[in-house]
């Protein structure tokens, strides 16, 4: 019978000859979660056999692992500005440079007694929850085009308590009329920013399992970017803020963009990895 360890080790050279990057955090990662502990407490519980059923179960996550199905699709949940969010393949994973985003909105915020947000593309709503988390006496709206990805965010709008606080509305930025959303003091997107073009060139991992919804605009990659600001007049309170996450390489392009729609103040922040990642500007 195997033991926690032997898993372990086992798994972890399976995966390295399957290609798969940090073999070993991943190797962990699916047995903590077959034995429902943090990864963590795996340390403490080495010597401990598993069973019948563990074994078996683990051995079907690492081969959806070798296959390179993403890890968060295969635990069901990942952790965002330290919050857990479920998630599947209906809605993209959160990224770790997204939380760049929500901070910057968070320190850029006026607290008032109606801090009024409207999250455009809500998918696994990671970002209109953490804010409304944490922005004092804030409520939002999030709008998708996906009834499943609709249907993810509500749940973990109740999962972490702010169901209460945040409306999740059936849109298409692109074709829909949005004035009857109301009138918000910040909107936010993280829209498909990826061309038609670069879209084939991404990784294994998220080409065959992330949905092309979420991905890509189809198209030069900036549709989006240009929708929203010439629509986010309509939604915005007097000094209303727009933020944006940005792919490579697009940061001034959307920058242009937003000023030809009448927004000012207009500041551009790096993500970890030096890459500009953030624009965001207030309405004139």
């Amino acid at each position: 019978m195997l033991t926690v360890l032997n898993s372990i080790l086992l798994s972890t050279d399976y995966l390295k000859n399957k290609g798969i990057d940090s073999a070993r955090i991943n190797a962990e990662l699916l047995l903590a979660n077959i034995l429902d502990c943090k990864r963590m407490d795996l340390y403490l519980r080495f010597d401990q056999p598993l069973s019948k059923y563990e074994t078996e179960s683990y051995r079907k996550a690492l081969k959806r692992r070798a296959t390179k199905e993403p890890l968060q699709y295969i635990i069901g949940e990942v952790e965002f500005y330290g919050l857990v969010f479920n998630v599947n393949p209906k809605v993209l994973i959160p990224r770790q440079e997204t939380e760049i985003l929500v901070e910057t909105i968070i320190e850029n915020s006026t607290s008032g007694s109606d801090v009024k947000i409207l999250d455009i593309g809500c998918g696994s709503g990671n970002i209109i929850i953490s804010l409304i988390k944490n922005i004092k006496n804030s409520n939002g709206v999030s709008i998708d085009i996906s009834d499943d990805a609709i249907i993810i965010a509500k749940e973990n709008a109740v999962k972490n308590e702010v169901a209460n606080n945040i409306s999740f509305v059936k849109k298409d930025i692109l074709n829909d009329d949005i004035e009857n959303l109301g009138k918000f003091d910040i909107i936010v997107s993280n829209p498909p920013y990826v061309s038609k073009n670069e879209f084939e060139t991404l990784q294994k991992e998220i080409l065959e399992h992330e949905p092309k919804i979420a991905l890509t605009d189809f198209n030069d990659g900036l549709s989006f970017y240009k929708t929203i600001s010439e629509k986010a007049p309509i939604l915005l309170r007097p000094n209303g803020q727009l933020f944006f996450e940005v792919g490579y390489n697009q940061a001034e392009q959307v920058q242009n963009i937003m000023k030809e729609n009448g927004f000012n103040k207009i500041n551009i922040v790096k993500d970890y990895s030096d890459i500009e990642r953030v624009v965001y500007g207030e309405l004139n």
